[in-house]
């Protein structure tokens, strides 16, 4: 019988496919006592050698989708499941207490993982902890008989059914065989969401129940157009569902003949459009989809795929790639935004009751200035390669941009009397996502060149509602008056001082937001590249001064509703 789960439309189009669920398996046991001690010794044996077969094909898979050095994770995991001495120690727990190997197991690694832990001025050997505690779990689900799943060894076309996805695990989906994935939890803004538009996987997130209704194998629909889901289709509902996902490629078809052409408006007026990147990776879909350049490239996924700090120059070569790559378009990158959501194994920090709230962005760059200050340099020695502009996240005081801009500028004093070459054309902006940026952005447009407004993060504070808290849902509301005012102060202030503005959250490519933004006064849309080609779409067949007629009428509206309904009444 079939089910329907309805979610949040994350990521445009339609998947067919088995389901496969990313969701951590039961790893209790009981102990229990043995008589059979090398029977036991045996059982050990087969689930670490299983356990290096399978790291051994998530490695190769590792070097082929994220290269040899993000892969060298793997080989030290196959390293430690080669241990004589760990090994030894847990064979003599089973011979001298007469336990099952789990109990063992468990026992002789949990000693290593604290030995390791307490390692509190080594922090290489602390990162050892986590290295055991992931080759633990993998031998035990082999004891156990029980799958660990890993999305590096899917081998068919699947639809990942998980609770949520994590950047770093979204990232690492492999387009070939991951056709579209269903959540639990998350929002259309949540950081998973953004990589499945990223990589054009279809997306319905937010079911709240998606792992307790789906079981491995189980055919399942994504309609990421509309935010449902089907478990179990039957063949009427599955022809249907082509029919719609053939009928979307086609709608894609018709936005793909507007890939070399400018973003200009009906009445003439040009715009720009902007992709979001992650990673150098991500290029190919930007270039495919006819970005005029790279508003916002996120720096921080460097940072998170990585085991340890990256050096400066494996962020020189990642800056220079993308630089080189979009040909002398303009390429905005954000320096590291840290915290919040967004954890480094090897970077601890803090535990806080609101780390969206804390210790995070700016505030760690200005903090630790020696990693700052190598990627600033990483991005100064980059800079002759393209046209970079350079953006500093979650500034809220104008002293914050001072400090920023003073480090850049000693950075950059440094490698010119080196005689290393840097460009002279760098302009230097910050993101406005914090209510108190806004309201002073006449202020800070005095002395930067550009805003990118980071909508997802300004709404969220503005209405002080967790934009991932399904409870406090209803109060993230883009369209809101409030939000559209601190939009338009921004606009107005920058444009007052000649400075440039661009929105780089998810409304830069909302649907609802565009004509609204437009209106505004916004000079770049930047946006998930998968969204660039309908966004350009829809500027060319509207006017800007029909928009701004329809944006000074929402600014002095009531309610979100009613500011949909009149950009409705204005756009059909």
């Amino acid at each position: 019988m079939t089910t329907k789960l309805k979610g949040i439309a994350a990521s445009n189009g339609v998947a067919i496919a088995k389901a496969y669920k990313l969701v951590d398996p039961d790893l209790s046991f009981k102990t229990q006592s043995i008589t059979d001690i090398d029977a036991e010794k045996g059982r050990l044996d087969a689930a670490f050698v299983a356990s290096k077969e399978d790291l051994t094909k998530i490695k190769a898979k590792a070097v082929e989708n994220l290269g040899a050095e993000e892969a060298e994770v793997f080989e030290a995991h196959i390293t430690i499941l080669s241990d004589p001495e760990m090994i030894d120690s847990i064979k003599k727990q089973i011979e001298d207490e007469k336990v099952n190997a789990e109990t063992a197991l468990k026992a002789i690694t949990d000693n290593f993982i604290a030995l390791f832990e307490g390692m509190t001025d080594n922090a290489y050997m602390q990162e050892r902890a986590a290295d055991i505690r992931d080759v633990t779990k993998r031998v035990m689900s082999h004891l156990l008989n029980v799958n660990l799943p890993n999305p590096a060894l899917i081998d068919e076309q699947v639809v990942i059914i998980a609770k949520d996805l994590t950047p770093s695990d979204t990232a690492q989906l492999d387009r070939q065989f991951v056709k579209g994935f269903i959540t639990d939890l998350g929002g259309r803004t949540s950081h998973s969401s953004i990589m499945a538009r990223t990589l054009e996987i279809p997306a319905v997130v937010g079911t709240e129940k998606a792992t307790a209704e789906i079981e491995d194998g189980q055919m399942v629909i994504v309609d990421g157009l509309h935010g449902e889901s089907f478990v179990l289709p039957d063949e009427a509902l599955i022809a249907e569902y082509t029919k719609m996902g053939e009928a979307y490629a086609a709608q894609k078809a018709e936005w793909a003949k507007l890939k070399n052409e400018k973003t200009i408006s009906a009445d003439n007026v040009e715009f720009m459009t902007g992709a979001n990147i992650g990673t150098p990776k991500d290029l190919d879909g930007v270039l495919e989809n006819g970005a005029e350049g790279v508003g916002l490239y996120r720096t921080e996924f460097l940072y998170m795929d990585s085991n340890e700090m990256p050096t400066e120059d494996d962020q020189f070569n990642a800056y220079k790639k993308v630089l080189e790559g979009m040909y002398g378009k303009t390429v905005t990158v954000r320096t590291m935004d840290i915290g919040g959501d967004k954890e480094l194994p090897y970077l601890p920090l803090p535990n806080e009751e609101n780390p969206f709230l804390g210790y995070r962005a700016i505030r760690i760059s200005l903090d630790k200035t020696e990693m700052f200050r190598t990627q600033l340099r990483a991005l100064l020695r980059a800079s002759v390669y393209g046209n970079l502009w350079i953006m500093f996240p979650m500034v809220a005081t104008l002293p914050e941009f001072r400090a920023a801009k003073k480090i850049f500028e000693e950075e950059k004093a440094s490698l010119v009397a080196k005689d290393i070459a840097v460009a002279d054309n760098i302009k230097l902006g910050i993101m406005i996502e914090i209510p108190a940026a806004a309201v002073l952005a006449d202020k800070f447009a005095k002395e930067l060149d550009f805003f990118s407004i980071g909508t997802n993060d300004l709404i969220q504070y503005t209405m002080a509602a967790d934009r991932g808290n399904e409870r406090v849902s209803y109060l993230y509301q883009p369209y809101s008056p409030s939000i559209l005012r601190l939009i338009k102060h921004t606009i107005d202030s920058a444009h007052k001082e000649g400075k440039f503005v661009a929105v780089c959250g998810e409304m830069g490519g909302d649907p609802i937001a565009v004509p609204l933004l437009m209106g505004l006064g916004l000079d770049e849309f930047s946006m998930s590249a998968t969204s660039i080609l309908q966004a350009r779409s829809l500027i060319k067949k509207l006017e800007v001064s029909k928009m701004q007629e329809l944006a000074t009428k929402a600014l002095d509206l009531d309610t979100t509703d009613e500011v949909v309904e009149l950009v409705k009444a204005y756009t059909n």
